[in-house]
């Protein structure tokens, strides 16, 4: 074979190898998106999980605070009613009110996670798309050196 012909199945080859190696890139990328985006998922499930034992919790120490006030008003000799039970209901509104501030704040939080897992999703998709757009054009650059050297 003459020094053009080597030069141009040369090009040719190295070419079709960049083409394979980012098509393997954009596979990689793609799978790194996808375990990222997995990730996220599950430190939103995570997130929920804690947000209800925090909210158990929060209930927990606000029944513990009702029955002290039921303890402390029953002992005193008072009956439950008038400024003791305006004292109980004003608690057990404050139980709830804790509850829905966490249960508000697990939904945002959980939300912010599965919008990182879309993103991460995305962005992966986009690189993933970089990395085949520039296979081809490796491909095509090697294919133009190959037929200007034979050519």
């Amino acid at each position: 074979m003459d020094p053009v012909t080597i030069a141009a199945v040369t090009a040719g080859a190295s070419g079709f190898l960049g083409f394979k190696g980012s098509q393997s890139q954009a596979k990689a990328l793609k799978q790194l998106a996808d375990y990222e985006a997995q990730v996220a998922e599950q430190e939103a499930i995570l997130l929920a999980r804690r947000k209800v034992d925090e909210e158990r919790q929060v209930r927990e120490k606000g029944e513990k605070i009702v029955s002290q006030q039921r303890v402390a008003t029953a002992s005193s000799g008072i009956t439950m009613s008038g400024s003791p039970l305006t004292a109980l209901a004003e608690t057990y509104f404050g139980i709830e009110e804790d509850a829905l501030r966490i249960q508000y704040a697990s939904e945002i939080e959980q939300t912010k996670k599965q919008q990182d897992a879309i993103l991460a999703r995305a962005e992966g998709g986009a690189r993933a798309s970089g990395a085949k757009i520039q296979g081809y054009q490796s491909l095509l650059q090697s294919g133009s050196r190959a037929a200007t050297l034979l050519g």
